[in-house]
């Protein structure tokens, strides 16, 4: 457990506990939490049973916020993008009048930038803290959607000039995760809009204003996924008629090659049968007069073909 004492942006750290439960005469406390600190910051804090058990839960929580009598709880996801994959990062914040404590189950990039948010805004109130810690987890977001919106772009050419299985296999994987996503975006858009239009007097009432940026902000990127989804199921088309057009190919080509040989073939027949009377099998030309002849209609076929653009 981590616990400073911020002062316009300056973080002193607090090594006794007990100073915490009384508000400093100036700034407030940050306590940057793991699950097994729980326990001691329930007893001093009078931290809420169902939000400690919503912290070590082991099922995700959606975005949410509980007011109690003396402390709001509020469940927020930063979001991650690695090899394809979404990674949805359950934050859980307890704001109190004169703290601010943090608790993850992973490591989060927006709680190990606190201190430096700290210096660069001067902030000076655990509201604001909140204020900034919200806003970053949500900006986050839209450099995951410009890396899936590149991933997208790519797969689209990708599909039209070389189209294989694995494509297909990735595309789902996408779609899935994006579903997943976008399951949270909503509840998460909402917690905003409470925190940015709900009466909470724990948060400084100009303060609050500010929250309805946040609020248009979850807005699009709800709207980007939803975005997505279509895209994705685009790319199945895609995918799909990009399949069929390599089949008809595939198939026009051995059509043209079945038609080029079927003379061929008859030919071969006629010559072929044991007729005892043929005139051409005696002639010392007819062989190789023949195999011109064949050579000659083939390519002729082939030429002919290839002026129809049927190859």
């Amino acid at each position: 457990m981590k616990i400073k004492l911020v002062q316009n942006g300056l973080c002193t750290t607090i090594d006794n506990i007990e100073e915490t439960l009384h508000p400093p005469t100036n700034g407030f406390y940050w306590i940057d939490a793991s699950l097994f600190d729980l326990d001691v910051l329930q007893q001093m804090f009078g931290l809420h049973d169902l939000a400690i058990e919503d912290c070590i839960d082991e099922e995700e929580q959606r975005p949410k916020l509980e007011i109690y009598h003396d402390h709001y709880f509020i469940v927020i996801n930063s979001i991650q993008f690695s090899n394809q994959d979404i990674l949805l990062r359950e934050v859980n914040l307890f704001l109190g009048k004169h703290y601010l404590i943090t608790v993850a189950k992973h490591e989060v990039a927006e709680l190990q930038r606190i201190p430096s948010l700290l210096r660069e805004e001067e902030i000076h109130a655990p509201d604001f803290l909140l204020y900034h810690l919200v806003d970053q987890i949500v900006e986050s977001y839209f450099d995951v959607i410009d890396q899936i919106e590149n991933i997208i772009e790519d797969w689209e050419e990708e599909i039209l000039l070389h189209t294989h299985k694995s494509q297909l296999i990735q595309i789902i994987g996408l779609r899935r995760e994006i579903l997943y996503a976008k399951r949270m975006i909503g509840p998460q858009r909402d917690l905003v809009e409470m925190l940015n239009k709900k009466e909470l007097v724990l948060i400084d009432d100009h303060l609050q204003k500010y929250f309805s940026d946040i609020h248009e902000n979850t807005v699009k990127i709800a709207e980007s996924f939803e975005t997505f989804r279509d895209l994705i199921g685009n790319l199945r088309e895609a995918y799909q008629s990009s399949l069929s057009g390599r089949a008809n190919d595939i198939m026009r080509v051995f059509t043209v090659l079945t038609t080029i040989f079927m003379p061929l073939t008859i030919i071969t027949g006629i010559y072929g049968m044991n007729f005892t009377h043929m005139p051409e099998l005696n002639s010392p030309y007819g062989y190789p007069i023949v195999l011109i002849a064949m050579g000659l209609l083939a390519t002729g076929m082939f030429i002919y073909f290839k002026k129809r653009d049927w190859l």
